[in-house]
């Protein structure tokens, strides 16, 4: 059974940055990025470490203003909106936000809160057609084996995966994962890239934008790519067009070959 009944791809823009800059202090953090995400389109950022990957994504998703730039999200100007009615139509999966969710929570509630974006469960009610959609969630992740554990006894395999879960809980437009893989083993890895996968090729799953410094972390199905240098967009379109040994030696700094084999991506130094 799809998780994803009520939601159709749509080919209208999504988000949208227009010349967006990010300052902390006397760093620029983000410069003049211009950005349009369709709802089509699966995207995924790529950059070194301080390229900008995790403030774009935060920007995206409105939980941070830019100095500079405008910000278009579902159709609505951020510096306009009603973000308490915004937000919850963007689902977020980070590491910053996992360690905010108590240990000691039962992972079918870790899920179900994201209904009323709290952490812990409280006094809140949940019906049962919200519980009947968690379990369809984790069950889709491959944690059904997990919904009375405690969030803390997780593997960190189990732990992103929970984390995505979460993040659809309350049926995002748009879903956004920073680094979901990072942590990993082998065998993690390629489990949660899979899965990953198949919500990409389901045409009713959200608009979906992945982060990562690994061109090895990319799933099958996703469409399109961004590469950041120091705050700046260094390409960004169709994902063939932008994984080139030249576009991925300039993002990194050094010199390095791509190939791609069977839908998946491999980059090695030169």
């Amino acid at each position: 059974m799809s998780a994803f009944p009520e939601i159709a791809l749509r080919a209208d823009a999504v988000a949208r940055l227009d010349g967006v800059t990010v300052r902390r202090g006397e760093a620029t953090l983000l410069r003049e990025v211009s950005w349009t995400v369709r709802g089509d389109e699966r995207w995924v950022v790529l950059g070194a470490n301080g390229a900008g990957k995790t403030t774009m994504l935060q920007v995206a998703a409105g939980t941070i203003r830019p100095d500079d730039g405008d910000v278009e999200l579902l159709g609505e100007n951020l510096a306009e909106a009603d973000l308490d009615d915004l937000l919850p139509r963007v689902g977020w999966a980070s590491a910053a936000l996992a360690d905010r969710l108590p240990a000691d929570e039962r992972v079918l509630d870790v899920v179900l809160t994201a209904s009323y974006a709290t952490v812990r469960r409280g006094a809140e009610r949940y019906d049962a057609v919200d519980e009947t959609r968690a379990r369809e969630l984790l069950t889709q992740l491959g944690c059904r084996e997990l919904v009375e554990r405690r969030f803390g006894t997780l593997s960190e395999g189990e732990r992103k995966r929970v984390q995505i879960a979460r993040a659809m809980m309350p049926d995002p437009e748009i879903l956004l994962l920073d680094e979901p893989a990072a942590g990993l083993d082998l065998g993690g890895r390629e489990d949660l890239l899979r899965r990953l996968s198949t919500l990409a090729n389901n045409p009713k799953a959200p608009m979906m934008v992945l982060v990562t410094h690994h061109v090895e972390e990319v799933p099958d199905g996703f469409t399109h790519a961004m590469l950041l240098r120091r705050g700046a967009v260094l390409a960004a379109g169709p994902i063939e067009d932008v994984f080139t040994a030249k576009n991925l030696s300039r993002c990194f700094g050094v010199p390095l070959e791509i190939e791609r084999h069977e839908n998946r991506w491999r980059a090695w130094a030169r």
